[in-house]
C-alpha cells in the first residue's frame, strides 16, 4: 500500500510539473520587468490517497450476500431462547469465523473456574504488549492491579493488556492457559471454536454462532462474570492517577434493554462482533452477531432484532438463512 501511495503521489507531481515550471519561467520574466514585484510561491500539496478497506472473512466467503428477513449488517446471526433452547433466528449460524475480543469471555471463564484469588497482584510487561495488531493501551508496562481488576477490565472495557496477562500469570504460563481455553471449549461440545491466545487480537481464534451461545449460556450462569461485563464504567488506579473506564458496548445505558452478560470484539478480520444474554418480552434470550460492517452496525442489528422479536406470538416460527 505505501508502495502505491508513493506511485501515486509521484504521478500528481509529475502531471503538476509542467504548470509548475511555466508558473516559474512567468514569474521570472516579470521579475526581470521590475523589481517591485513579489514572486510567487508555489505550493505542492500531497494528493490524498484512499485505503481500501480489509476484507473480513465473512464478506471474503461470501457470507454478506446471504439475504435476511431483517436486512442486518451482520453476516452471522443466532437467537436462541435459554430456557427452551429454541432458535428463535439464524444466519449461517455454522461459519466459522473470528471472534475478535468475544475471545476473553472464555479468558474470564478459565480464569474463575480455575478459582485464582482475584486480590493477588499482577503486573503488566512486555510481554503483553500487543505484537500482532500493535494496539493502544492505558495499561502502561509496570502497571500493577488485583486479578480481580485485571478481569474487570477486560470484561468490560476489553482491555487487551489486561487479558493477556491474565493467561500470563495461570498456572504453568500462557500456553498452559490456551490449553485450557480449548479444553474448555471442548467440554462444552464447542467443536468449532479454536484458540492460540488470550485476548481475540489473532483472526485464528475462530468459533461459529452456534458454539458462540453454548459459552454465553454458560458465562452468564456465573454472577460475576455477570457484574463485570455489565458494568459501565470503574475508575481504576495506575500509579498515582485515578483513571476512568468504560463499557465498549453503548446499550448497557440504554432503558430498552435488560442485558445480564455481553461482550463485543472488533478486528479487521472479524468485523464488528457482540453477543449478549438479554431478557426481552417475558424470555431470557442468548444473541449472537458476528461480522457486522460499518461502525455502530452490530448495536443497530441488534436494536432491528429487539423490535423483531417484540411482534412475535407467544409461540414463534424459527427463521433461518443460510449460505
Amino acid at each position: 500500500m505505501k508502495t502505491f501511495a508513493a506511485a501515486f503521489l509521484s504521478l500528481s507531481l509529475l502531471t503538476a510539473l509542467p504548470s509548475v515550471a511555466s508558473a516559474a519561467v512567468s514569474d521570472n520574466t516579470r521579475s526581470k520587468a521590475t523589481t517591485t514585484r513579489k514572486v510567487k510561491s508555489v505550493v505542492l500539496r500531497k494528493t490524498a490517497v484512499a485505503v481500501p478497506a480489509v476484507a473480513t472473512f465473512g464478506q471474503v466467503a461470501g457470507l454478506h450476500d446471504v439475504d435476511d428477513p431483517l436486512a442486518l449488517k451482520s453476516s452471522v446471526a443466532y437467537v436462541l431462547d435459554q430456557n427452551t433452547n429454541e432458535v428463535l433466528f439464524s444466519k449461517n449460524p455454522q461459519a466459522v469465523l473470528p471472534i475478535a475480543s468475544i475471545t476473553k469471555l472464555m479468558t474470564a471463564l478459565v480464569v474463575v473456574e480455575a478459582g485464582l484469588p482475584l486480590d493477588e497482584k499482577i503486573s503488566v510487561t512486555d510481554d503483553d504488549i500487543d505484537t500482532e495488531k500493535f494496539t493502544h493501551s492505558r495499561l502502561s508496562v509496570g502497571t500493577t492491579l488485583t486479578r480481580g481488576d485485571m478481569l474487570h477490565l477486560a470484561l468490560m472495557s476489553s482491555e487487551n493488556r489486561a487479558a493477556h496477562a491474565l493467561g500470563r500469570n495461570y498456572p504453568g504460563g500462557l500456553d498452559a492457559f490456551v490449553a485450557a481455553m480449548n479444553a474448555k471449549a471442548l467440554s462444552l461440545g464447542m467443536a468449532d471454536t479454536h484458540y492460540v491466545e488470550p485476548t481475540g487480537l489473532s483472526s485464528r481464534n475462530q468459533s461459529s454462532a452456534a458454539d458462540l451461545a453454548k459459552l454465553v449460556n454458560v458465562t452468564s450462569q456465573v454472577p460475576l462474570l455477570r457484574d463485570l461485563s455489565t458494568s459501565r464504567e470503574a475508575r481504576v488506579a495506575l500509579g498515582k492517577r485515578m483513571v476512568q473506564f468504560r463499557s465498549t458496548n453503548g446499550l448497557l445505558s440504554s432503558p430498552l434493554w435488560d442485558i445480564g452478560l455481553q461482550k463485543t470484539g472488533f478486528i479487521n478480520e472479524a468485523g464488528k462482533c457482540l453477543v449478549m444474554q438479554a431478557r426481552m418480552a417475558g424470555r431470557q434470550l442468548i444473541m449472537v452477531f458476528l461480522d457486522s460492517s460499518g461502525k455502530a452496525s452490530r448495536i443497530a442489528d441488534a436494536e432491528r432484532m429487539r423490535k423483531w422479536l417484540a411482534t412475535l406470538p407467544g409461540e414463534t416460527a424459527t427463521v433461518s438463512t443460510k449460505l
